[in-house]
């Protein structure tokens, strides 16, 4: 698929939590659910040429979201997807962390084919450090779906937990540039 039709995708499901926000309060039920149902196919379809695993499972998780609210007859299945996509992301690096190369090794593979023995250190510990934030970032949200609050559900979800994330990797950024700086 274009890289158009996938930057519309990202950009939807960035603002999964204001969808459904105001779904919520403007739509019935079966037209989120169906909407929603309609981007987990979508995200299926135009996700990454490799249809990854992490694709695959994000997908699952709206799709079980969407079926749980479905079930239920109650929006508030929808709410659990976020808590989801950070245990999904967890997973998916610490996973990496068991492996040869982590996640974070291969991203930096990409830019840097000939990573030095300390750069792979560096990645192993990045990706330790993005497993802390993913089950950290998962617990607030689940705090925010358990409290009920629909408008600060979407404010973390939709906003601070973006924020935090970029963050995260500035930070991240300006440490990888000291060290590489030192050497």
């Amino acid at each position: 698929m274009s890289r158009f039709a996938q930057l519309i995708l990202v950009i939807i499901l960035t603002l999964y939590p204001f969808a459904i926000y105001l779904g919520i309060e403007y739509l019935s039920l079966g037209s989120i659910l169906i909407l929603m149902l309609i981007v987990a196919i979508l995200r299926v379809l135009i996700g990454s040429a490799k249809k990854t695993i992490g694709t695959k499972l994000l997908a699952l998780a709206l799709a079980l979201a969407v079926g749980i609210s479905w079930l239920r007859d109650d929006p508030a299945g929808l709410l659990w997807y976020p808590v989801l996509c950070n245990l999904i992301l967890f997973s998916v690096f610490f996973y990496s962390l068991k492996q040869p190369q982590t996640l974070v090794e291969r991203l930096a593979r990409l830019m840097e084919p000939d990573l030095p023995p300390e750069g792979v250190l560096y990645t192993r510990k990045v990706t330790k450090a993005w497993c802390l934030f993913f089950l950290l970032n998962g617990g607030l949200a689940l705090a925010t779906v358990i409290n009920g609050n629909m408008k600060l559900w979407t404010i973390y979800n939709g906003l601070v937990s973006y924020v935090l994330m970029g963050i995260m990797m500035s930070c991240e950024w300006i440490l990888r540039r000291r060290i590489q700086n030192k050497v």
